[in-house]
């Protein structure tokens, strides 16, 4: 399948976030997941770990990154890489939502102590 339809809302919502499933197994990719993502600006962020690396590529908006302890302003057109097993943490900041498009087919997040998940929406 060479064209994916986009859905025509939030596949995924889970308190401040919104996920929308663009390319997933489910949907017809083999090794990648695409997904767009919406912030809400200045909601508290999740700290977290993956087990692949992750990318993420800011469409408009600016969020503070935390990667191991350190934090940095990420702004539209920056892309933040999250090497697996790195505790992470993304906060949108400013006005406006910010909107991202981000992780490979395979990959799981944990938190804390927790046990490795896939997240539905990477599915």
């Amino acid at each position: 399948m060479a064209v994916i339809s986009a859905p025509t809302a939030p596949t995924h919502a889970i308190d401040h976030a919104r996920f929308t499933a663009l390319a997933t197994p489910s949907r017809g990719s083999a090794e990648t997941s695409v997904w767009r993502v919406e912030l809400a600006s200045g909601a508290p962020a999740t700290p977290h770990r993956l087990t692949r690396e992750e990318v993420w590529v800011l469409l408009d908006g600016q969020a503070d990154v935390s990667l191991d302890g350190q934090t940095s302003r990420a702004n539209t057109g920056d892309a933040i890489v999250v090497p697996p097993g790195t505790e992470f943490a993304i906060t949108a900041v400013g006005v406006e939502p910010l909107h991202a498009v981000c992780l490979p087919v395979g990959g799981q997040g944990q938190i804390g102590d927790g046990d490795p998940f896939t997240p539905d929406w990477v599915r």
